[in-house]
């Protein structure tokens, strides 16, 4: 933190010739790329701290090259760092520096759905059919007790061994299966990377015939992005990072777009770190899980998998029938199959 502050206000006092030159070299941490920093900042220190940090980093210490000049932007490498920070400046982007920013948030967004589309589609769209018979030769979807049935008939009694005419292999399930998937994303600050997940899991999962994807994100105010879900870029351009946390309005929202709850799963994807009164979470989850909706509280979704939320109040969702985790979307995926199951 004492790092993170004097890499600003250091400025402050070498402004004034009270810093100390660097002699001809030490074995001090690098000096931290502005990107960086950013990023650590809203890491380290409570929102309204960081407000008050990124103010003056723009206004009084004249930090504005990632805002202003769009050549500056154009030469920092793509990363999920750059697309967090891009996120948390994005009131400030105009003109140029916007187009430039859209283009970035693009590539990456790409390079990490490459990653991860492949793996998600062959568990969500590749469940085995148990009931019906493929004529492709798949060895992995081989049917051994149907084979042996159809194909007792054949059995030589003189040599003991079963001839066998016919293998049968399973036919992959991909009809249309009638699951609603609601995505209920927390859009405060320390929810960048879960959020950049969500829109990108939300894509995903709007390209298969098997769901129907809405996403809603939140803070204090509810806004229904389920018109942009085939477009992850649009909806991190759409996301507004910070504000307070409500996620009983939230979720009362997702109950209204519940059409048939025993098709219907809701993800809510957030610290859990209420701002509102807790009964009125409770009673709203508690009402869907009557309803027969399924539930799930994701705690993070990004690829580290390092949650940081409110353990209380997620014991509380749990007893009411909401399970708690902290996935990879690629498990989130599985978890999706053993509901549709």
């Amino acid at each position: 933190m004492d790092a993170a502050l004097d890499y600003l206000y250091g400025r402050e006092y070498a402004g004034r010739g009270t810093r100390e030159e660097a002699g001809p070299g030490s074995l001090e941490a690098s000096q931290p790329t502005l990107v960086h920093w950013l990023s650590e900042v809203r890491e380290l220190f409570p929102k309204q701290t960081v407000e008050v940090i990124e103010k003056h980093a723009l206004e009084r210490y004249g930090l504005t090259e990632l805002v202003t000049d769009p050549q500056t932007l154009e030469r920092l490498e793509p990363s999920q760092e750059l697309l967090k920070t891009l996120m948390s400046l994005r009131g400030h982007l105009k003109g140029d520096v916007l187009d430039v920013a859209r283009r970035i948030i693009r590539r990456v967004v790409e390079e990490i759905r490459a990653k991860l589309e492949p793996e998600i589609r062959r568990t969500l769209s590749g469940r085995l059919n148990r009931f019906r018979h493929s004529p492709m030769a798949v060895a992995k979807n081989f049917d051994a007790m149907g084979t042996v049935r159809r194909n007792l008939k054949h059995y030589d009694r003189e040599r003991g061994k079963l001839v066998v005419e016919h293998l049968l292999f399973f036919e992959r399930n991909t009809r249309r299966l009638p699951w609603d998937v609601i995505l209920c994303v927390d859009q405060s600050g320390s929810m960048a990377g879960s959020v950049i997940h969500s829109a990108i899991m939300a894509g995903i999962l709007a390209a298969l015939p098997s769901f129907r994807v809405k996403l809603v994100v939140f803070d204090t105010a509810v806004v229904d992005l389920s018109e942009h879900v085939d477009d992850p870029v649009e909806i991190l351009m759409s996301v507004q990072l910070g504000g307070g946390t409500h996620i009983a309005r939230a979720m009362s929202y997702c109950a209204q777009l519940v059409e048939n709850p025993h098709r219907t799963v809701i993800a809510l994807v957030s610290d859990f770190c209420e701002g509102a009164p807790p009964s009125e979470l409770l009673g709203v989850v508690r009402q869907l899980a009557e309803a027969r909706v399924k539930l799930i509280g994701l705690a993070a979704l990004d690829g580290q998998v390092n949650p940081v939320y409110d353990r209380q109040m997620a014991q509380q969702l749990a007893a009411l029938g909401m399970e708690i985790a902290a996935l990879t979307p690629q498990h989130l995926a599985q978890w999706l199959v053993k509901v549709i199951s």
